[in-house]
């Protein structure tokens, strides 16, 4: 099993605690030098805030633990493309890379606005869809439940 693969696992693992909690199944980790150093996940309901996104919450704890805003030599893990809102939010903190595994074709940033190929952006991000069959799964699970 490659790193890639052990990371995004992680960043499931933070999905299904989201999904104990009944909040949409959203996971995240940040790895820097082969080392995850912040995960989290959605944490809307709970907080009732609308920026408790898992990627938003860890940036946030990502850059405590750098002690920078910056994230340069840090890579993303996390198991929905983000929105346009977090996608902002990634560029900002300067990320090296970002590996998403579901699409979001109602608000993500790639799949919309092709945010990571804009060549008015400053910064230059790799983006990889590991198109994650279980990611999209739980998603689907949870919305569907939601709507019985």
């Amino acid at each position: 099993m490659t790193d890639s693969v052990c990371f995004f696992n992680e960043a499931l693992k933070e999905a299904k605690k989201a999904l104990e909690l009944d909040e949409v199944p959203v996971g995240a980790v940040v790895v820097c030098d082969n080392t995850i150093i912040a995960r989290a996940h959605n944490k809307k309901e709970q907080e009732k805030n609308s920026l408790a996104h898992a990627e938003l919450l860890v940036i946030q704890e990502a850059q405590t633990v750098i002690g920078d805003w910056r994230l340069t030599d840090c890579d993303l893990y996390v198991t929905l493309e983000p929105c346009v809102m977090c996608m902002g939010a990634i560029f900002h903190a300067r990320f090296r890379s970002l590996y998403y595994g579901a699409r979001d074709l109602k608000w993500g940033g790639e799949t919309l606005f092709n945010m990571a190929s804009q060549p008015r952006l400053n910064h230059k991000l790799y983006v990889e869809d590991v198109q994650s069959q279980e990611s999209a799964d739980l998603l689907t699970n949870f919305f569907k439940k939601k709507r019985q």
